[in-house]
């Protein structure tokens, strides 16, 4: 559909008639397609080392008695939204919490999925990393550190064995078991001197993941950091890249200006991204990478805001990503774990999926006013693919809750 048809489309629709907290209803007109849709999208980022956290389909028809099987994975659509990703040219950061690893996605899955994007990216010849975790292992006991050690290398063996570059991701087993910062240097000393490399290293905030709260061994986060590159620095050769969830903006550029050379800042800042990418210095030199569960929903602007960074066009580049910024910080609204419902409603809008179901039902961590926001502040951001797709299934989304437009 071109810009032309999309703007006169979308004028002829009758207006959505939107739900606000008071109980009134407000008509809603979509904008026109942004102009983001309609460009020459391919190639990998030149300046730029960008990978989307991206999201599992779930099977809509699956028995609850098939939960936790392969049976409740739609591996067809889940593979073609990688493939889209990988068409863009951005990389694929898979079987993380973006794809609820840890609330509905355990390891028997996470092994499927992480195979079979391996295949894809093969295929394609895009770029994989894969989440490595403890969580073949049992929760809720206090496991010995070196079966935590043999957990995280049998993952990122796997991972390894299937093509993509293993991300060692904090254990929440790791955290219930160490007394001590010597508790997490032995763990990830241990697993990084006896794994194959490149791998990343991932430092999980607790407005994630509440459980992973004194990570490192100490809730001062300067003390964690010292920790966190002191591991790094010992072990520079394997490790390629970091990617830091703080939703901190400043402690990223400290932790990134500290980083030894070759090791690469990937933010995982859903907050920030925008500075954080562009860089801070003169040239642009001073900056993070990407590795981002927003990019999920804005995979389309975010590659066509990178080619303007790759021209050399900062301010192009922030033009296109700053209207993003308050769609991304709803998203990631508190409880922040819930994020994940609202990046799937937006890849239905966008016709990446038939319908609007997840893992473990998690489709209902997020309430109606927030999900209705979340399409109002898409459209503003032109993230919308098909504004005319986004206004019918939005109609049909109202309807189920007694809204008819």
């Amino acid at each position: 559909m071109t810009s032309a048809n999309a703007s006169s489309r979308t004028g002829t629709m009758e207006p959505l008639l939107l739900p606000a907290s008071d109980g009134t209803l407000t008509p809603y007109r979509l904008r026109p397609r942004s102009e983001a849709f309609n460009a020459e999208l391919t190639g990998k980022p030149a300046t730029r080392s960008v990978y989307a956290a991206a999201h599992v389909v779930a099977n809509p028809f699956v028995d609850p008695t098939d939960r936790g099987t392969a049976n409740e994975i739609d591996w067809n659509a889940t593979m073609a939204f990688r493939r889209h990703l990988m068409s863009l040219g951005l990389g694929v950061a898979d079987a993380m919490d973006t794809a609820q690893r840890g609330g509905g996605l355990d390891w028997t899955l996470a092994k499927t999925l992480i195979q079979r994007s391996g295949a894809e990216a093969r295929a394609m010849g895009g770029n994989l990393v894969c989440g490595a975790l403890t969580d073949q292992l049992a929760p809720g006991q206090i496991w010995p550190l070196e079966q935590l050690v043999d957990a995280y290398l049998e993952q990122a063996t796997w991972i390894r064995e299937c093509g993509g570059v293993p991300v060692l991701m904090a254990s929440r087993h790791l955290a219930a078991a160490a007394a001590s910062v010597a508790d997490y240097e032995r763990v990830y000393d241990d697993v990084l001197r006896q794994v194959d490399g490149p791998v990343f290293m991932h430092w999980l905030g607790e407005a994630f993941d509440p459980s992973l709260r004194g990570y490192w061994g100490t809730t001062d986060l300067d003390a964690a950091a010292d920790t966190f590159l002191a591991i790094i620095g010992r072990h520079s050769a394997k490790v390629a890249g970091v990617k830091i969830s703080l939703l901190d903006e400043q402690r990223e550029v400290d932790i990134r200006r500290r980083l030894p050379e070759g090791v690469l800042m990937h933010t995982g800042d859903d907050f920030n991204y925008v500075p954080l990418i562009a860089g801070d210095g003169p040239d642009g030199h001073d900056h993070s990478h990407a590795l981002l569960g927003v990019f999920d929903a804005l995979a389309v602007p975010a590659r066509a805001a990178l080619a303007r960074l790759d021209d050399g066009d900062i301010g192009g580049f922030a033009a296109i990503l700053e209207p993003t910024v308050p769609l991304a910080r709803h998203l990631f609204t508190a409880p922040t774990s819930a994020y994940k419902t609202g990046v799937v409603f937006l890849a239905w809008l966008n016709g990446h999926q038939d319908h609007f179901r997840m893992v473990a039902g998690a489709e209902l961590q997020r309430s109606v006013l927030h999900l209705t926001r979340v399409l109002t502040l898409a459209d503003e951001a032109g993230a919308l693919a098909d504004p005319d797709l986004a206004h019918a299934r939005m109609r049909s989304f109202l309807a189920t809750v007694g809204i008819e437009s």
